[in-house]
């Protein structure tokens, strides 16, 4: 199955660093039945990009969580690394703490159901999907490594289609929609 915007989102099992002591949580899309889930693939661990963003993420949890939504992010690293990672302090290369889950795709099948995973180098693209409370995926962008994502407007977005109108160009929550 390949990802599609409007059709049922790829199924996937990864284990994540929910608990982060003993790693024994393993993240289904059926979890997030009746949540909007952000789903967000990173290229590695211990990178340069990947920190601002997923520290980003971390920082505007809150406001995700107060519009329905939880955030997983994933890379085709061990859910150890992940751990390590998100244990090291910043100014040494580390997350300094999440407060969500990184969930390990370390087979690579959900990269490359997502139609994120770059064959060649064995690492997923930025890729980021909306998926609505039925399973549904409702937004999906993909960029290249180099790239960070903006954490506002996918909150933006989301907000978008969880109003249920038509939204124009920078609309916002509270504006009119057409």
């Amino acid at each position: 199955m390949t990802a599609k915007v409007g059709q049922k989102a790829p199924d996937f099992a990864m284990p994540t660093t929910k608990n982060i002591d003993i790693l024994d949580h393993v993240a289904k899309l059926a979890d997030y039945k009746g949540k909007w889930l952000v789903l967000f693939f990173y290229p590695l661990d211990f990178t340069f990009v990947c920190p601002t963003e997923i520290r980003g993420f971390n920082a505007r949890l809150a406001d995700f969580r107060a519009a329905g939504a939880e955030i997983l992010g994933a890379s085709v690293d061990s859910v150890y690394s992940h751990r390590a990672w998100v244990r090291t302090q910043p100014a040494e290369g580390g997350l300094g703490g999440l407060e969500y889950p990184l969930a390990s795709d370390i087979t690579k099948e959900v990269a490359r159901s997502y139609g994120v995973l770059i064959d060649e180098q064995g690492i997923a693209l930025r890729g980021l999907f909306i998926i609505d409370p039925e399973g549904i995926l409702r937004y999906a962008v993909v960029s290249d490594l180099n790239v960070g994502r903006s954490v506002d407007e996918t909150l933006r977005v989301l907000q978008a289609l969880q109003s249920g109108g038509l939204c124009p160009i920078d609309w916002h929550p509270g504006e009119r929609t057409l």
